[in-house]
């Protein structure tokens, strides 16, 4: 039996759906119709303009997909703001309000419908969004997060059925006063220039650390007592093993890395000074060297 060559492509998902459409029904069915289809045509419109298309509207729900994730995110924001404006319109137990979930994955293509792990994450997503709200998985927060005029709030990982790692989910703040802000937790990693470097400097440090331990419990052999002389008088040494880092040296030609030089130094410092058998010279007197 011949198997079937589905076509693949990376496209922005944008699902959504109306928040308390049942309710709307149960006490209206003609007049939450007359609501739904009207801003279907608004979803449409404004998901053309931003060169998306719709996939499929069944019920109260809403599919589509864009060509880029920044497209996305701006035809979810007009569509917020489009339906807001509609709703001022409408009194307030009858206003539907929908919530927004966007993805950027790899989906299958069959004819006009899309299928595949990037639709259930935008689902998911989606499902976290407040009505009249938007949210984000990580991937489409890596695109978006230095080219619109947006905020975010990072609401954690999140676990999709049948989907082995975590989402990591963003809202999208439209207040014009959390422009550019990004709040909550956000999870760092090095370039992947530096992670060669960091990695040098802890195993060099280990090895340091090693080393300084091994001595220390080695047994010494006391030298033969010579009578003490104010000539040979010195300051008093520790009584336990002295080490003094000193600083790195800038070797990329940049002083605006010397920063990256210092910051090694100074951890290297700090974590041998945590040894309880070590006596380690401070900052201040090794820096004197550089």
């Amino acid at each position: 039996m011949a198997t079937q060559d589905f076509k693949r492509k990376l496209t922005a998902i944008l699902s959504a759906d109306a928040e308390g459409y049942s309710r709307l029904m149960a006490e209206d069915e003609e007049a939450t119709v007359r609501t739904i289809t009207a801003y279907r045509e608004v979803v449409a419109t404004v998901v053309e303009k931003h060169r998306g298309r719709v996939v499929d509207s069944p019920g109260d729900n809403i599919l589509a997909e864009f060509a880029s994730a920044v497209d996305a995110v701006r035809g979810g924001v007009e569509i917020q703001e489009e339906l807001k404006a509609r709703n001022a319109e409408l009194p307030e137990n009858r206003r539907m309000e929908f919530r927004i979930g966007i993805n950027l994955g790899d989906v299958i293509h069959e004819e006009e419908r899309i299928y595949g792990d990037g639709v259930n994450i935008a689902a998911r997503v989606e499902g976290l969004a407040d009505g009249g709200g938007i949210c984000i998985s990580g991937t489409v927060f890596e695109h978006i997060k230095n080219k619109l005029a947006l905020g975010y709030q990072y609401l954690g990982e999140h676990s999709v059925k049948n989907i082995p790692e975590p989402v990591r989910v963003y809202k999208v703040l439209m207040d014009p006063e959390a422009v550019g802000k990004v709040i909550g937790e956000i999870r760092v990693e090095p370039k992947i220039g530096q992670r060669p470097v960091i990695a040098i400097v802890i195993a060099l440090l280990l090895v340091m650390v090693g080393v300084v331990l091994w001595k220390s419990y080695q047994p010494t052999v006391s030298p033969p007592m010579e009578v003490a002389s104010v000539e040979k008088m010195a300051f008093p040494l520790p009584e336990k093993p002295s080490l003094a880092v000193l600083p790195f040296d800038n070797l990329s030609g940049d002083p605006k890395q010397d920063y990256f030089s210092d910051g090694i130094t100074e951890s290297i410092i700090t974590a041998l000074s945590n040894v309880s058998n070590l006596f380690v010279i401070a900052r201040k007197s090794t820096f004197t060297y550089k």
